[in-house]
């Protein structure tokens, strides 16, 4: 019998939700902004909301099939056993919140729904939906990295998601490429997120602006108002041969490189699925990278690298939390 789950992806910006089929993916879904200002207990109330309407529209939508469940994917440290998230970055003022508890006992009181619930870590949740629905579906092993505001990742070993004895495994955005470099990222010098985050990839063109006349574009846009400038801006530079985007794409690829070749070496994971609003650049970051993977590994490490871009898109974290509910074999009858 077909399972159907709720699929959760609690952003600092937006709450996406959606109702998976097992079989079939994304039913539909939903997406609303989130309300920071309430605190946890506010968003909890959002949360909440969202899961008990889309569970009442799948009611009557589906005749029949098993609900698996509602997952949820979190930014920052995710305890998935107690269901605690701990310090989350884009959620201000949020210390470790008992988040399933929380969103369990405002479903039964307020919305009558006693649903089996689990809490994912957001990059964990999306390598995991691209893992079953992606661009990883034909891999056994591989690793997700999202590059966004900041830079995520999951670890898929032998089709099941690896967390860690923590749950913090896969923090690829955390590990060191200049330890003794300028960039410095919540306190930590030198590392992935530090050097190709959003924010930084936009310093780090403008940083190579010299020459008025090799780019007035981006030139110009530098000297207004640099926080105005967006990768996008950087992107559609390059596609039109910019050769200062050119330049800064091409560095951005190979920094991502060496962070991909670290982990080749440590934990012999070939594959590489990217994904995240700024692989939107695609192979202006994929061929350097590749080709520096290639640099910073040994030639026996050479065969079966390779880097995909994810499928899903921003549908990755919701497919992937419900994906964990059909994974974790506790199902409640849609009808019970």
């Amino acid at each position: 019998m077909p399972s159907w789950a709720i699929g959760i992806d609690l952003g600092g910006t937006n709450i996406k939700a959606a109702v998976v089929d097992e079989a079939k993916g994304i039913l539909f879904e939903d997406s609303q902004p989130t309300d920071i200002a309430s605190g946890p207990e506010g968003v909890v109330r959002q949360l909440a909301l969202l899961a008990s309407d889309h569970y009442q529209r799948a009611s009557e939508l589906l005749d029949t099939g098993t609900f698996a469940g509602i997952g949820v994917g979190a930014p920052g440290a995710v305890d998935s056993v107690r269901g605690i998230l701990s310090y989350p970055p884009n959620l201000p003022g949020w210390g470790r919140v008992p988040l399933r508890d929380a969103l369990q006992e405002r479903l039964e009181h307020a919305h009558g729904l006693s649903a089996p619930i689990l809490i994912e870590n957001d990059a964990n949740a999306a390598a995991y939906g691209e893992a079953v629905y992606g661009g990883g579906n034909a891999f056994r092993d591989f690793m997700m990295v999202t590059l966004g505001t900041g830079v995520g990742g999951g670890i898929i070993l032998d089709r099941k998601l690896y967390r860690g004895p923590n749950g913090t495994a896969g923090e690829i955005g955390f590990m060191i490429i200049d330890f003794e470099g300028e960039s410095v990222h919540a306190g930590v010098r030198g590392t992935l997120e530090s050097l190709i985050g959003k924010k930084m990839i936009v310093e780090l063109a403008c940083g190579m602006l010299s020459d008025p006349k090799e780019s007035p574009r981006l030139m110009e846009l530098c000297r207004q108002n640099p926080s105005k400038i967006s990768p996008r801006h950087l992107e559609q530079a390059a596609m039109e041969g910019d050769p200062v985007a050119l330049r800064a794409w091409q560095r951005v690829g190979t920094i991502l490189g060496v962070g991909l070749a670290n982990i080749v070496a440590l934990m012999d994971i070939r594959k590489f699925v990217i994904g995240g609003g700024i692989a939107a650049a695609g192979e202006l970051i994929f061929e350097p990278a590749l080709m520096q993977l290639h640099r910073s590994t040994l030639p026996s490490m050479h065969e079966g690298l390779e880097i995909v871009p994810a499928r899903l898109g921003n549908t990755a974290g919701v497919c992937g939390t419900a994906a964990l509910c059909f994974a974790s074999g506790h199902p409640l009858r849609s009808d019970d």
